[in-house]
């Protein structure tokens, strides 16, 4: 038998292609098939670090997790991630080629393209189904002549498309319609079925719209999936949107994440929100931080110009008074940077601005050159293990009013003795460059109760919540959905006819 495969392409970003290609992912794993995800070419801010030090995209690794496999960067071998308005930092395989300007990057593209080929081909050879996923959308007209991750794609891989249109943002059958009539001819015979996702109401209220877009496109609806509470990673900052901004009165501990304009790895606050006793809130304003009982200052792509903007919207001296007031602080990767007393960036690594002085919560002293850390890692923090990943450009030096947060004890499998951020004297204050850390139950829960303590509640037991089983269980749920609500039976044929 060949490999199958079918490519997840969205009428707009933020459409659910990633979590459908997911679903489809465990739906097949669940049937006994070795199942991968690739997405040729990722633009994201959010990260990950595998097991062999390569830096992927975060959908590709959610999507090898509800496969059952481990991530691997051949399912994803392109990642852009976004420094300026204009600029991104270009990940190859796993490791940083260079930085280009977008007009730049699109001259230079095609040359990515024996690259790319070689990781689809490869895990393709290692699986029985290949699950693509595109990026933005397939229409984007001005773009499609370079193209190397929507239709060109799938173009390469010889892959069927199904579309993904998000009813939610409205407009949805003119999104379908002009996605579709905007491709060359070639491309719109590719398209094999069409998903409407984020309904809500009455499904037969639909039929009439699906029937006349299935006349004027030629391409069948299979499946109409409601809104729903599945809680998955997200990878889009488009996302951040949708977060709360309110404190829920109803949980014991108000967390505040500041909302960076250049935020990474937002998802190192996955493991918090699952807590039983946490509401977790993302914060723009300096009005609208108060004093939470515990504030994160997330990662960051551009460490020293979202320094620069807390500073000129006031959230800098908001973040300053909070911890004056008694919040406790937690600052992980750039966060940590940002809270430490100068951050140096002499040869402009980062961005034009050459120094600056941080929030002062941290004796530490930041310096940013080329080379980038980027390491699974083992850690210990008295008597709890830390798992975690750094993915970090620049060093961090500690003062005398500052001790490390933790030991590193391991990196990429292998031995490794170094330290690890840094705790203010009274152990208010942490900054860290493990992303993940609160993955880590154990050391959560510690420090969670820490707070109910010194709120006068009593620590809560037993509450050691496993996000990989939880993750496990959403997997499940997404991948019931799905089945549930898209016509099984033509995916199935789709994928059939796609065999080589």
């Amino acid at each position: 038998m060949g490999v199958q495969s079918v490519m997840f392409q969205g009428t707009a970003s933020d459409a659910g292609k990633s979590w459908l290609a997911a679903a489809v992912c465990r739906i097949l794993a669940n049937q006994g098939k070795k199942v991968a995800p690739f997405k040729s070419q990722n633009m994201a801010l959010n990260s990950f670090i595998t097991d062999k030090g390569d830096e992927m995209g975060r959908a590709q690794v959610y999507q090898a997790e509800a496969a059952r496999i481990n991530p691997d960067v051949r399912m994803n071998p392109i990642l852009l991630k976004p420094s300026t308005d204009k600029d991104s930092q270009v990940i190859v395989m796993g490791k940083v080629l260079a930085d280009m300007d977008a007009a730049s990057y699109y001259k230079f593209k095609p040359q990515l393209i024996p690259q790319i080929m070689q990781a689809y081909q490869t895990l393709a050879a290692e699986n029985d189904v290949m699950v693509l996923e595109g990026a933005g959308s397939p229409a984007e007209i001005n773009l499609n002549e370079n193209d190397i991750v929507n239709m060109g794609m799938a173009k390469m891989a010889d892959a069927p498309v199904i579309l993904v249109a998000d009813i939610d943002k409205g407009g949805v059958f003119a999104s379908i319609y002009g996605t579709i009539k905007l491709m060359p001819k070639e491309d719109q015979q590719r398209i094999k079925g069409i998903i409407i996702n984020k309904f809500r109401g009455d499904k037969t209220l639909l039929e009439p719209g699906n029937k006349m877009i299935e006349k004027l496109t030629g391409v069948p609806v299979i499946g109409v999936l409601p809104m729903s509470d599945i809680d998955i990673d997200e990878e889009d900052s488009v996302s951040l949107t949708r977060k709360p901004r309110q404190k829920n009165t109803s949980k014991a501990i108000d967390v505040a994440v500041i909302d960076l304009d250049k935020i990474s790895n937002f998802t190192d606050i996955h493991s918090l929100k699952i807590q039983p006793d946490v509401s977790v809130r993302y914060v723009l304003k300096a009005e609208e931080l108060g004093n939470p009982d515990l504030l994160i200052l997330p990662g960051s792509k551009n460490t020293n110009e979202d320094l620069a903007a807390l500073k000129k919207n006031g959230l800098a001296d908001a973040i300053i008074h909070a911890h004056e007031d008694g919040s406790i602080v937690v600052g992980i990767c750039g966060g940590y940077q940002i809270l430490g007393r100068m951050l140096h960036d002499p040869e402009g690594i980062e961005s034009p601005i050459k120094e600056q002085a941080g929030l002062g919560l941290l004796d530490t002293e930041t310096i940013f050159n080329e080379q980038k850390t980027t390491t699974q890692a083992v850690a210990k923090r008295k008597n709890y293990e830390l798992k975690g990943y750094e993915i970090h450009m620049g060093t961090t030096k500690l003062g005398l009013n500052a001790t490390p947060f933790a030991e590193i004890q391991e990196t990429n499998g292998q031995p490794e003795r170094r330290e690890d951020g840094a705790v203010n004297n009274d152990g208010t204050v942490i900054g860290t460059y493990l992303h993940g850390i609160f993955d880590n139950p154990y050391w959560t829960r510690h420090l969670l109760n820490k707070i109910r303590t010194a709120k006068g509640l009593a620590p809560l037991v037993n509450t050691n919540v496993s996000i990989s089983e939880y993750k496990d269980q959403q997997y499940e749920r997404l991948a019931r959905l799905f089945a549930e609500n898209v016509d099984m039976e033509k995916l199935k044929q789709i994928l059939q006819e796609s065999e080589k």
